[in-house]
């Protein structure tokens, strides 16, 4: 298990000021456990924390692109609270475009939150995670890494990005004493879906009436998503504190509902591709 035995666990959670994240920060203080938050805005984190005891929180403003910006916070989270246990990697937004309309810099960036900055994170704390043959990573993906939408394209490339990559590092480090989760939840009651949390495309094609629909739909979807975020992230300390979670962890009734489906158009494509499959292999002499 990667929390200690005993005092209080050091938690280092990205994306924090907002939704799932702050929920999680809320939830870990209250426990009493130290926490390492990273915010592009340690004022609005601060702010949104409200009455909450904070003494044990560290709020580190970086950009998570920036990889230098991310070993030093990893450095002061050590010198903060002697340690680290737990990483979640929980930074992201949503961007509604067809894959026609989304452009070279808005397809980086969204990479440098999703995968490139997850990667500098994982480069800053691995080593010590091995040195001490213990620790807990935990990757906030989505139900969008394991199925698709129209419109969604740019999103799920990150996130399918992120399970591969996730998926790797869980063979990679399992004999080290190192847990690896990927979390997958479905729509959560948050600003996700905000102008402040959702990119659009610079400019549109009006050939993609279907992808324009599916942007309104989900506009005017906030209020009504079924997933509490303070729920999720009470099952994302579950995971942590009990060890016991699948690599791929599930959240929302309607990501199971997602996934289900999902493995069964895969087993599908699986039996309709068998016949030619089989076709391409080079003859045993």
């Amino acid at each position: 298990m990667a929390l200690p035995t005993t005092g209080p666990a050091t938690w280092f959670v990205t994306g924090a000021s907002r939704g799932l994240g702050l929920a999680l920060v809320t939830q870990l203080l209250e426990r009493g456990d130290n926490v390492a938050a990273t915010t592009r805005s340690v004022q609005r984190l601060t702010a949104a924390l409200g009455g909450v005891d904070t003494s044990r929180l560290l709020p580190l403003e970086v950009d998570l692109a920036d990889e230098e910006q991310v070993r030093a916070a990893v450095t002061a989270t050590k010198e903060r609270f002697g340690g680290l246990d737990v990483v979640v990697n929980n930074a992201g937004y949503g961007f509604l475009a067809a894959v026609e309309e989304v452009t070279d810099a808005e397809a980086r960036a969204m990479f440098d939150v999703q995968v490139f900055g997850v990667w500098n994170v994982l480069r800053a704390v691995l080593p010590g995670f091995r040195e001490n043959r213990r620790g807990h990573i935990v990757n906030v993906s989505s139900i969008l890494g394991l199925t698709s939408f129209p419109g969604w394209g740019l999103y799920c490339a990150g996130k399918y990005a992120l399970e591969g990559l996730t998926e790797s590092l869980a063979a990679e480090v399992a004999d080290f004493g190192i847990d690896v989760t990927l979390v997958e939840p479905g729509y959560l009651r948050t600003d996700f879906l905000r102008p402040q949390s959702l990119g659009l495309p610079s400019t549109t094609v009006d050939a993609y009436s279907d992808v324009r629909a599916m942007t309104a739909a989900h506009q005017a979807m906030p209020g009504t998503q079924l997933g509490d975020p303070a729920k999720a992230a009470a099952a994302i300390i579950t995971v942590a504190t009990t060890g016991t979670a699948p690599l791929h962890q599930i959240l929302g009734s309607d990501s199971l509902g997602l996934a289900d489906a999902r493995v069964k158009a895969l087993e599908a494509d699986i039996d309709a591709a068998r016949a030619l499959a089989v076709t391409t292999d080079i003859p045993e002499s």
